[in-house]
């Protein structure tokens, strides 16, 4: 299963990139053992149209052409479900077990998503009803998805209650 990361803005060098390049690098080794490619990392521009929502609809299309064909979608974004790691473990091992040839985890820009990007979601999900910084999104994204691998592969990482 091809695994994408899709995100609006560029994530600057500092403590959240490395951060998040660390649990990158974990996803991508422990993944090719259970059946996933690395990460491929797709950062959209931010739109420089002047409305909010001109902006999201610029950025839904780069956002769209970014989701390989049949891949799954998850949308991060503050009003989704809550999810547990178990779970959300779960859903990609099904998703990868049923055939979807892709997963793409999509991180929207400061002014939210586009509805059209929502409707293409398999997935909508959110780490709390807080907005939080993109950085930590993106931190946040790919230790969920490390987690994920561990959950599936049995390794000790993930030790919250069954």
């Amino acid at each position: 299963m091809r695994l994408a990361l899709v995100a609006v803005g560029r994530l600057k060098r500092g403590p959240e990139r490395d951060l998040a390049e660390e649990y990158r690098g974990r996803a991508d080794a422990l993944g090719r053992g259970l059946g996933f490619s690395a990460v491929q990392m797709t950062e959209i521009p931010e739109s420089r149209a002047r409305r909010a929502p001109d902006r999201c609809a610029e950025e839904a299309g780069a956002i769209l052409a970014a989701i390989p064909p049949g891949a799954a979608a998850v949308v991060l974004d503050e009003g989704g479900k809550a999810v547990t790691s178990l779970d959300f473990a779960a859903q990609v091992g099904a998703w990868r077990d049923g055939g979807r040839p892709g997963l793409a985890i999509v991180i929207g820009g400061a002014d939210g998503l586009d509805p059209g990007v929502r409707a293409r979601a398999d997935l909508v999900f959110a780490f709390g009803a807080a907005t939080l910084p993109h950085g930590l999104v993106r931190v946040l994204a790919f230790e969920q998805l490390y987690r994920a691998m561990t959950i599936l592969s049995g390794h000790p990482y993930h030790r919250g209650a069954p």
